[in-house]
């Protein structure tokens, strides 16, 4: 599956994503396509929702799905988690 996020803006980022989902799903089928935000993770279409919930935990929300002091919200917890992918990297 595919799911197209905001904030992502560095390894850091796709570092944190890689390692959350990797350690959630019990999977090393993920990519995270910086330039365009794109999130993929070999799993069922139906698990999306999971997907969605972890990513937005982390600070990367599916595009539009968040607005306003959400997505302020979401931005903070992004340079959180590209912070914290920074140093495990």
């Amino acid at each position: 599956m595919e799911i197209t996020v905001e904030n992502i803006k560095c390894g850091g980022c796709a570092g944190s994503i890689n390692k959350k989902l990797a350690s959630t799903f019990n999977t090393k089928n993920i990519k995270v396509d910086i330039k365009k935000g794109i999130v993929s993770i070999d799993l069922d279409d139906g698990r999306k929702p999971e997907v969605v919930k972890i990513l937005l935990g982390l600070g990367y929300p599916e595009v539009d799905s968040v607005r306003g002091i959400g997505s302020a919200k979401a931005k903070a917890k992004s340079f959180v988690s590209c912070a914290i992918g920074k140093i495990n990297q």
